[in-house]
Order: structure tokens, then C-alpha cells, then sequence
């Protein structure tokens, strides 16, 4: 029984080792901004108790609205700067979805967990429903971290993770895509208040960033596998792109990779073995046009999984005031 429950809906919780999502069918009646005022605080407990919560057919029509209602139950919605991945923006402070092929999968990941500034919640808005595939697969990041073994934990946990990019036109992200500017010198102002090493060769920039692995929930207390190293690191490249890059670009011009904290590299084996609870514990429930999906992003991962036909997520990122 979840500790705030929804009020004219009903919902049941669906869960796979670990991860569990609420999925929640409102009787708004037509009414669904009234029906979400209502139950605000019932959406921000799922969060927090599931970590996961789908509202099916919750009535949102308008794009604009879709930052309205993140703000109401989130918090503040915040820009997507210093970005990985290519979004367009639809309105305001709404992107699309990671804008990748259709064919491929993206894997699970915290959103921004490479930055110090990264969202406290993420909601998906489904506008356009996929003829097939195309998901949002959720994982619990607290089960991640229970189900990896003791000794790789330990390691993360001591060393933490460094991120390393190349920022070059015509081969991933341009500086200029990445921090929103063409000004070098405000990327230069922003990478020192944010931690982040450059190295300037002409118009290509790279950046050196060390981060955490594992982290403690600010509200609920719970400790949490919370990185990207499986994602950036070259080896979740195709091994023929991989190659490729690397015969390019060399090991030192990858348009990202991923160590430990002191340098060292992280192994095949132990990606290997990441990606393995990942699967283990990813959890998919499939999109129907209209329906909204809120995850708190330090509790949960996310992903995308490959799909047929025209397909259309939005996404608002929120942070709590502190």
C-alpha cells in the first residue's frame, strides 16, 4: 500500500528485481489539471517510495503545459546544459527525447550524473506513441547497487569516475552544441565554477571532469549506484565504431570515455558486469500517446529501447529548491 494514496485513480505497482513502478489510470473526468493538483503530493511520494510513476492517459494536450505540471510537482525546471546527447528544444524549458536512430538502444542511465548540476526529477511526456518497441525502461538504482559484487562497488565508491571528452565539429557534439555558447570564454568560466579541466587545440576543446559513483539520496537516505561510466566509457561503442574512433581520433581525442577516479581504466569485465544487473533489473512499460512518466533521477535510471514508426517523448527536467 503506498504511504500517500491517489485520489479518483486507481493504481497498482508493477515490479522486477528490485524496480518497481507505479502505474496509475486517473478518473479525471476531463478534468486533469484539477486532477493533478489533487494528487501532487501523492505523485512526489511515488517518487520517492517507487522511484517510478506513470500517469496512463493523463490528459495533457498542450506542450507548454508539460513544464506547468514538472514545476508544480517537481520543482524548478532547468535548462539541458553541458549536454551529452542531441534534443531539440520544443518550448520553453521542454526538449525532445535523446535523438538518437530508431534502431538503436539507449542504455540505462541518470540523467547528467557526469555534472554537478544534474535534475532531481525527470518527466516524459508521450505525445506520440511508437507503432512498437521504443519503452522508457526504468531500473532502481539502490537494487543496482545491491546486486553488484562488493569488491566493484568498493572500488567506484574510493576512486570515483572521470569523464573525458572531445568536443570537435563533425564527430559527436561541438563545444558550442554542448554548453549552449559560442563563447569560449564563457565555457571557460563555466567548466572552472564547475569543476571541469579544459584543454584548448585551436577550436577543439577537452574536458576532464571527476565525479561520484555512488551517492546518498538527500531525502529518503538511501544509498545508490549513481554514474554514467558504463555509458561513456568506448567500450558501450559497437566495436566496429569503436575501432573506427580510435584509429581516428586515438584514446586521448575520443569524443568520451570513462576511468576511475585516479585514472586507472575500468575493464571490459567489470562494464560487462555492470551492464548485467542493469538487464537484470530494468523494468519497461509500454507507451500509449498521452500517457506521463515522472521518475526521481537520483533513484531511478532510465533508457530507450529501439522502435518502428514516428515516436514523439517530451521531456522537462526539474530540480528542488534547497
Amino acid at each position: 500500500m503506498m504511504k500517500t494514496p491517489f485520489t479518483d485513480a486507481e493504481a497498482e505497482v508493477l515490479e522486477r528485481n528490485g524496480t518497481r513502478l507505479v502505474r496509475v489510470h486517473p478518473r479525471h473526468g476531463g478534468d486533469h489539471r484539477a486532477w493533478f493538483t489533487a494528487n501532487n503530493e501523492a505523485l512526489r511520494s511515488a517518487m520517492y517510495e517507487h522511484a517510478a510513476v506513470m500517469v496512463k492517459d493523463c490528459g495533457l494536450a498542450e506542450q507548454a503545459e508539460l513544464a506547468v505540471l514538472a514545476e508544480e510537482i517537481g520543482g524548478r525546471t532547468l535548462e539541458y546544459n553541458e549536454r551529452s546527447t542531441p534534443r531539440s528544444r520544443v518550448t520553453g524549458k521542454v526538449y525532445t527525447s535523446t535523438e538518437y536512430p530508431a534502431d538503436q538502444s539507449i542504455p540505462q542511465h541518470n540523467e547528467s550524473a557526469y555534472s554537478e548540476n544534474w535534475p532531481h526529477n525527470v518527466f516524459f511526456f508521450c505525445a506520440l506513441a511508437a507503432q512498437s518497441g521504443g519503452e522508457t525502461p526504468v531500473a532502481d538504482s539502490g537494487a543496482v547497487l545491491e546486486r553488484l559484487p562488493a569488491d566493484l562497488v568498493r572500488r567506484f565508491e574510493e576512486k570515483g569516475v572521470v569523464y573525458t571528452r572531445t568536443y570537435r565539429t563533425g564527430m559527436g557534439l561541438s563545444w558550442q552544441e554542448g554548453f549552449q555558447t559560442d563563447d569560449k570564454g564563457y565555457v571557460e568560466s563555466y567548466c572552472a565554477d564547475h569543476n571541469i579541466q579544459t584543454d584548448w587545440d585551436g577550436d577543439l576543446l577537452r574536458t576532464r571532469q571527476k565525479r561520484q559513483a555512488v551517492t546518498v539520496h538527500p531525502v529518503t537516505g538511501r544509498k545508490v549506484w549513481f554514474n554514467q561510466a558504463h555509458l561513456f566509457h568506448v567500450n558501450a561503442l559497437p566495436e566496429a565504431v569503436r575501432e573506427g574512433l580510435l584509429e581516428i581520433c586515438g584514446e586521448d581525442g575520443l569524443p568520451r570515455n570513462a576511468y576511475y577516479g585516479d585514472g586507472t581504466p575500468i575493464t571490459a569485465d567489470e562494464l560487462a558486469t555492470i551492464l548485467g544487473v542493469y538487464d537484470e533489473t530494468t523494468l519497461a512499460e509500454t507507451w500509449g500517446t498521452g500517457d506521463l512518466l515522472g521518475i526521481d533521477n537520483i533513484l531511478t535510471s532510465h533508457g530507450r529501447r529501439p522502435f518502428t514508426g514516428d515516436r514523439k517523448v517530451l521531456v522537462a527536467m526539474t530540480q528542488r529548491e534547497e
